[in-house]
């Protein structure tokens, strides 16, 4: 059962784009050699835009989304106007590392990080059951706020988040116990979560994750729950309900069990 995680890794968006920019790299030597045989003048930038070039190009035949294509097309070009800039090397460093705990791995998951907002706060607070104690839990709960706020509006709740990005896991933890919160939050992936402890699961994740959330609710949510995700449908079941938030055109898609 090893074989399919080389599959999985290389179906992801930023394998396979740093894959396209090598396979670029050939055709960029060929096509800066026939126009330097043409007689037009040759640069770095002139290189690193061809470059760019065919790494969109290549990103465009292999269907990836456009904000990958426009990322393979500046990728070369800025490393040049960086070098340019005299840029020290611990810099470049450090913004590395940053990113890293902030996005940690979404070059697996597909999950940036997306902030949510009060209005959908209010619009989750609201779908919780106002009769009895219950269980929520935001998957990617990131900087906290969503499982902040419903700990504070629902006392008698227990309310959960989980995140896998160390930095924005740390930060809510600290949220939370500098606010005296019940709020409870977990470092790791919802994954090894079981769904069926919750009576509201909450998910603000991005299309590439929803078939397999809807795989993981479908198997383990208990009757009585319900799932809800902002934004993003799930292609393989319809929702029961849609509700738009308070101050946004944005949706919330509401799958009950």
């Amino acid at each position: 059962m090893i074989a399919p995680a080389p599959r999985r890794l290389f179906d992801a968006p930023a394998v396979r784009a740093l894959l396209l920019q090598c396979l670029a790299f050939p055709l960029t030597l060929a096509t800066v050699w026939l126009l330097a045989r043409a007689g037009l003048p040759m640069s770095y930038l002139t290189v690193a835009l061809v470059q760019g070039a065919w790494a969109a190009g290549l990103a465009w035949r292999a269907r990836l989304a456009p904000w990958w294509r426009a990322i393979q097309f500046v990728f070369a070009p800025a490393l040049v106007l960086a070098q340019a800039l005299h840029l020290p090397p611990v810099l470049f460093l450090g913004a590395f590392l940053i990113f890293l705990l902030i996005y940690w791995s979404t070059f697996r998951t597909q999950v940036p990080y997306y902030p949510s907002g009060r209005a959908v706060w209010d619009t989750v607070a609201g779908l919780l059951p106002p009769d009895r104690p219950a269980a929520a839990i935001d998957i990617g709960s990131g900087l906290g706020g969503l499982v902040l706020e419903l700990a504070r509006r629902r006392p008698d709740c227990r309310v959960d988040g989980i995140e896998l990005a160390p930095l924005p896991w740390l930060a809510s933890r600290l949220r939370a116990k500098l606010a005296g919160s019940r709020a409870h939050f977990i470092r790791g992936d919802y994954n090894d979560l079981d769904f069926g402890r919750y009576d509201l699961v909450f998910a603000y994740l991005s299309p590439a994750a929803m078939t397999a959330l809807w795989r993981k609710a479908e198997r383990e949510m208990k009757p009585g729950s319900v799932l809800v995700s902002y934004e993003f449908v799930i292609a393989e079941r319809e929702p029961d309900r849609r509700v738009v938030t308070t101050n946004s055109k944005k949706i919330l898609y509401l799958w009950h069990f």
